[in-house]
């Protein structure tokens, strides 16, 4: 079962008795709607999927079901709750304001859902384990990861390349790299070392602006360089390339692989992890006057998965990696 179920808390609402077999549960108390009913979650779905694509059609589609299933689904719960749910005009489909709080409720549903199916699975080191990672980290870990299903073939992985942080208290994934803590007490932050940054550029780069590879401090200001976009380019990276006098950038993205791509292509310099940059052949790493900014590791998991067998095999193999400096 997940974590979170029973009595599942949304604001003045609580969800008890929940049944993951049958796939329903009872709405104890919701005063802006209703007192008490039972609700199927193959109502409910559709309810979500109608809120995330705005359409009977589009919804019906999401979820492999026909225009007039979801239609008749959305009527058997209209019917039990006794209100109407959706609002249809020219512009779409929209769900009712006051019924908004039923689609968190659905929301929150489908993650301990996906999360009690992961849990499926023996005592031992058998089930679905889900990890989220930034792009950086998806190649050398994903390597580890596979030698460990190699060793345990009941153990099922989800890896999920992710700019966000994902709400792990809510069961969005089990386990999470990420370099900051969260305040989250639901949560256990294992520090994992350090991801140390370095400045690369393609060979045919070096060859024509940077003979010996050396790049000083006074040199920053003429070279072209590969930034970040977005809340990235507030970074202490960019912001360390910045005070050494770096101003053009040809290239700016808030995704680890198109810089490097760019950088293979020899667009100009670029700070990279260096456990990713080192599978590179073509990438010279460039010596600096001053070391690169680093970054904290954590791996961050819900506290409840503590003891479960198959995080903990996964949780050991990917510190060990880290702290081996695979990263």
């Amino acid at each position: 079962m997940g974590i979170g179920f029973p009595n599942l808390e949304i604001g003045p609402q609580r969800v008890q008795q929940v049944d993951f077999r049958n796939c329903t549960f009872m709405l104890v108390r919701f005063p802006s709607m209703v007192t008490s009913a039972t609700l199927s979650w193959d109502d409910l779905r559709v309810l979500l999927a109608l809120h995330r694509q705005r359409s009977f059609l589009a919804a019906g589609r999401a979820l492999g079901v026909s225009t007039s299933t979801a239609s008749r689904r959305i009527e058997a719960l209209e019917s039990a709750l006794g209100r109407s749910l959706v609002q249809r005009s020219s512009a779409g489909t929209a769900i009712d304001p006051q019924a908004l709080e039923l689609v968190t409720l659905a929301e929150q549903l489908e993650l301990g859902l996906q999360a009690a199916r992961r849990d499926e699975g023996d005592a031992q080191l058998s089930g679905t384990v889900r990890i989220s990672m930034g792009e950086g980290f998806v190649r050398p870990l994903t390597h580890v990861l596979c030698d460990l299903r190699r060793k345990h073939q009941g153990l099922l992985l989800e890896i999920a390349s992710e700019t966000r942080l994902v709400d792990l208290a809510r069961r969005e994934a089990d386990i999470g790299i990420r370099n900051a803590r969260s305040s989250s007490p639901a949560l256990v932050e294992r520090p994992a070392g350090r991801l140390q940054f370095a400045l690369y550029a393609a060979q045919s780069y070096v060859e024509r602006r940077l003979r010996g590879g050396r790049l000083r401090d006074a040199d920053f200001v003429r070279h072209d360089f590969i930034g970040f976009e977005g809340p990235l380019s507030r970074s202490p990276r960019a912001e360390w390339l910045v005070a050494r006098g770096a101003a053009h950038f040809v290239v700016r993205s808030n995704s680890d692989l198109a810089q490097q791509a760019a950088t293979e292509q020899g667009q100009g310099i670029c700070l990279l992890a260096q456990a990713q940059a080192r599978q590179i052949p073509s990438l010279v790493q460039l010596d600096t006057d001053e070391l690169p900014p680093s970054a904290p590791v954590f791996l961050a998991y819900h506290r409840e998965l503590r003891n479960t067998p198959r995080v903990r095999l996964v949780l050991d193999a990917l510190e060990a990696a880290l702290r081996q400096g695979l990263v």
